[in-house]
């Protein structure tokens, strides 16, 4: 299943001289992606930091199948490919909101690592509520 969408308008200073998205933006607006995603279900980064919990990226892929150029508009939608007690895959679709074309696919893997014992940690003991909510997330991606 992959979550409502993060919208994103292309800026400025996201562009190069021809006006193309720059190909980091997107790993960029991956994080966004996330950030708001973690946000809207109650444990974005505010929290985290109170829980002595980050997120940190092990892997990040983008694979770009049309640019995105400035003053367009996309939708960008989170799915969580597969989970396990030590980590993540999700992953990212960008799409014209315009025109529906799919833009962009990516991919982004994570750990949960406690800052304060400076070691990865076991997702379900650590935060046993998120980790039901992305385990719900990569059920539903396998049944699509």
């Amino acid at each position: 299943m992959m979550t409502a969408p993060y919208t994103r308008l292309v800026q400025y200073y996201e562009v190069d001289r021809m006006g193309v998205v720059h190909h980091a933006n997107y790993i960029r607006w991956f994080e966004e992606t996330r950030a708001d995603y973690l946000g809207r279900v109650g444990f974005g980064y505010p929290e985290a930091l109170a829980a002595n919990v980050d997120f940190p990226v092990l892997s990040v892929s983008c694979e770009y199948k049309a640019a995105v150029r400035l003053g367009e508009t996309v939708h960008i939608f989170m799915g969580v490919r597969s989970l396990d007690r030590l980590r993540a895959t999700i992953t990212y679709r960008v799409v014209d909101v315009g025109t529906g074309e799919l833009r962009a696919l990516g991919e982004s893997t994570h750990c949960c690592f406690h800052a304060e014992k400076k070691r990865p940690v076991a997702f379900d003991r650590e935060l046993p509520e998120l980790y039901a909510t992305l385990q719900d997330m990569a059920e539903d991606y396998e049944r699509v």
